[in-house]
């Protein structure tokens, strides 16, 4: 079976697929029981300063079967409350990456500084949620700020970062390029879209919030632009977001530029069993395509790959970065 191992920003993990921040992820025994389900790493729910109950209910709706509509306004206990949910987490074996979200550099630093000392294998900036007012798409959408952000944040750290891009802008690109002029280790793309959704009957949005982020299978097409964008763009590796719930789906994405892949609305629909599937199933595609291990296909569709084919026995790893 071909090997999934793949390094990741400064990160060995067993196989590419990453839960990802905002499902499952609530507490450290729920990280851990995806790692034991096969998840070769663990992003966690994203953590503020302080706790937030997020947005009243409704705050998700089930789109069809192409996915999930959700406002939940970023709730979580806030960073005291949170070294034993990581603790718990980190014993699961595999890497576990921080999440964190604020409204400024400085905030971001802080948060950074204090997910740092529990002991994660990096962190994840939440410069992309498409709903929380002051937070999110609001202080990432722009690429000074972006820059700005990720550059306090590593001056705060010695740990990688990943700067998480909104696909709510005109350029994801050039987000990523300042995420990587700020001296991000990596680029995750996508958060989910903008969406809304209206109960006619009864002349209101679906959500209580109103506007929400969609995610899930509608999502895929938009996800692969974008991380075929960044991946031509930047040198830092890309993790690919959004809509993948099979082997296809993943291989797609890596393809496309990403060396690892995130995981989230498919849990709702499948279990978290979807982790030891979806390995299973990559292995045996890269087996049938010829490849012997998954890094040999990273970026295989661009141009300025020659639309690679499987590497020749003997050939060396692909490195972290490209």
């Amino acid at each position: 079976m071909a090997d999934l191992g793949v390094e990741c920003a400064g990160m060995r993990l067993g196989n590419p697929f990453l839960l990802a921040s905002g499902i499952w992820g609530e507490s450290g025994e729920s990280l851990a029981g995806a790692v034991r389900a096969g998840a070769g790493g663990v992003i966690t729910k994203s953590i503020g300063a302080e706790p937030r109950a997020g947005y009243p209910n409704p705050t998700i709706e089930t789109y069809s079967e192409w996915g999930l509509l959700n406002a939940m306004g970023l709730p979580n206990p806030g960073i005291d409350e949170y070294p034993k949910e990581v603790a718990i987490a980190l014993r699961a074996g595999a890497p576990v990456i921080g999440s964190v979200f604020a409204g400024d550099a400085a905030g971001f630093a802080e948060l950074a500084r204090r997910m740092a000392a529990l002991g994660v294998a990096g962190l994840e900036l939440n410069l992309s949620c498409p709903h929380a007012e002051g937070f999110g798409t609001e202080v990432g959408s722009e690429p000074r700020d972006v820059e700005e952000i990720v550059r306090t944040v590593v001056r705060s750290t010695r740990l990688p970062v990943i700067a998480k891009i909104t696909p709510n802008t005109t350029d994801p690109a050039a987000l990523a390029r300042a995420a990587e002029r700020g001296g991000a280790a990596a680029v995750s793309a996508i958060n989910t879209l903008r969406a809304l959704a209206i109960n006619v009957r009864l002349r209101r949005p679906v959500l209580a919030h109103g506007l929400g982020g969609l995610s899930g299978r509608a999502i895929k097409p938009v996800g692969l632009a974008c991380v075929w964008q960044i991946y031509e763009a930047v040198s830092i590796p890309v993790i690919g977001v959004g809509g993948i719930a099979t082997a296809e789906d993943a291989l797609e994405y890596v393809m496309a530029g990403a060396r690892a892949v995130e995981v989230g609305t498919a849990i709702a629909f499948d279990g978290i069993a979807v982790f030891e599937r979806l390995s299973r199933e990559l292995s045996g595609l890269l087996d049938e395509l010829g490849y012997a291990r998954l890094e040999e296909a990273v970026g295989a569709a661009h141009p300025s790959k020659g639309n690679a084919a499987p590497a020749s026995a003997g050939r060396g790893a692909i490195s972290g970065a490209r």
